[in-house]
């Protein structure tokens, strides 16, 4: 950095030291140019000295320059006045009105349009009206007109800078708020991905778990007297369990960073494996009824996958929380431009059931368990709508209805999940 940059960033930082250089070049250009004969015999020159009262006047609006940034309006009547004041006294004029430039143009850079105009016009009719009256020139001298256009150009030029400064703050203020907006969106964004592959998680690991006790009691239970139906049933559990590895390796290998070992490539569950699904479930000891009429119809994968999902949690629901005798019932049907998903169960039989109910609801179904939200969430994702709640005479029901295409997605997503 140079000694010149760095003595203008020092000034920079010290506004008052700069005003004060400032009035000191002001005087002396003044007291310089005070000391010139503009109308001598061979053009301008060094032929006069300036009277007492001009180096006054020349020494209060310099001064008066040194608060320009604290009390701008106040510099400006000073300066005014000082000027007036030369031009009806003095005999021989002194440049006293360079100040007036100065404070007219602080004056507009710091304050508004209209404010700016407010004092430039009365000023500059008035300075000219008494530079004309009093000058021994004619009144259309050079002299006389400069003050108005001395006076414009420094309110123009204030005006400017006003506007030029407003507008880089402007810049400035709508970059720092993109910067705010753009980490408040990936803050948003990692957490609409942490929700996700929470629910990701609790859908694979409670499905899996539920079928994996499912099938421990079985085998505990007939494990001495029918030791062949013992072997079938740890024969489910070990299907299960690597199923839920299977899923969860595949979950996890989303968080990985790049440069890791490469993630899994099996693509995400959807109604295609829906038979699979429901075969985990009948082998579990819980049948299930399927009317099933979108065959061949190929779904978008965001809604084929949150279909999956909530078959499986609300079947998982009515394996671990109906009694013993429980059936389900299943609809996957495309209603106009939505896919329309129904779980029934009819609350199974027996003491179990009756012990369930009297600890929870009538179904022995808990209304707000992470499964029940995570459908409330996927659905709503999409746009579409969930309701879910105790059936009449026993037994639960869960319908989710999902948009197939994108722009009734779109429309939907303002609607809570009921």
């Amino acid at each position: 950095m140079t000694s010149l940059a760095r003595i203008r960033d020092w000034l920079t930082a010290h506004p008052l030291a700069f005003d004060a250089t400032l009035a000191v070049a002001v005087l002396a250009c003044m007291v310089t140019a005070s000391f010139v004969e503009p109308y001598g015999l061979n053009g301008p020159h060094f032929g006069r000295a300036p009277e007492a009262i001009s180096v006054f006047l020349m020494l209060i609006s310099a001064g008066a320059l040194v608060f320009r940034r604290r009390v701008p309006v106040a510099v400006l009547i000073v300066t005014v006045a000082a000027t007036l004041l030369e031009l009806t006294t003095g005999e021989q004029r002194a440049p006293v009105m360079m100040a007036v430039v100065i404070a007219l143009f602080t004056v507009a850079s710091m304050t508004d349009r209209p404010t700016t105009w407010r004092f430039a016009l009365p000023i500059m009719a008035v300075m000219t009206a008494v530079a004309m009256l009093t000058s021994k020139l004619p009144w259309y001298a050079q002299e006389n007109l400069g003050v108005v256009a001395w006076a414009g150009m420094a309110a123009a030029a204030g005006d400017a800078v006003r506007s030029r400064r407003a507008f880089v703050d402007a810049i400035r203020e709508r970059a720092e708020r993109a910067e705010r907006t753009r980490e408040q969106e990936a803050l948003r964004r990692v957490a609409e991905e942490r929700l996700r592959i929470a629910r990701d998680l609790h859908d694979v690991v409670a499905h899996h778990i539920a079928l994996v006790n499912v099938q421990a009691g079985v085998a505990s239970h007939v494990m001495d007297k029918r030791p062949d139906q013992a072997k079938e049933a740890l024969a489910h559990v070990r299907e299960a369990s690597r199923s839920a590895l299977n899923e969860l390796r595949a979950t996890v290998g989303l968080l990985r960073q790049s440069g890791d070992p490469e993630a899994p490539t099996e693509p995400a569950p959807g109604l295609a494996r829906l038979d699979d699904l429901l075969g985990t479930f009948r082998a579990a000891g819980l049948p299930v009824e399927l009317v099933h009429s979108d065959e061949g119809l190929r779904l978008p994968a965001a809604v084929d996958l949150a279909a999956y999902r909530i078959i499986q949690e609300a079947l998982t629901n009515a394996q671990k929380h109906a009694g013993p005798g429980a059936k389900a019932e299943l609809s996957v049907l495309r209603v106009s431009r939505n896919l329309e998903i129904t779980v029934l169960d009819n609350g199974g039989s027996g003491d179990a059931a009756v012990d369930k109910a009297a600890a929870s609801d009538p179904d022995g179904r808990p209304e707000g368990g992470h499964g029940l939200i995570g459908m409330r969430e996927r659905v709503s994702a999409l746009g579409g709508s969930c309701t879910t709640g105790p059936r009449y005479g026993g037994g639960f029901r869960v319908h989710a209805i999902l948009p197939l295409s994108a722009e009734a997605q779109e429309r939907g997503r303002s609607r809570k999940c009921l």
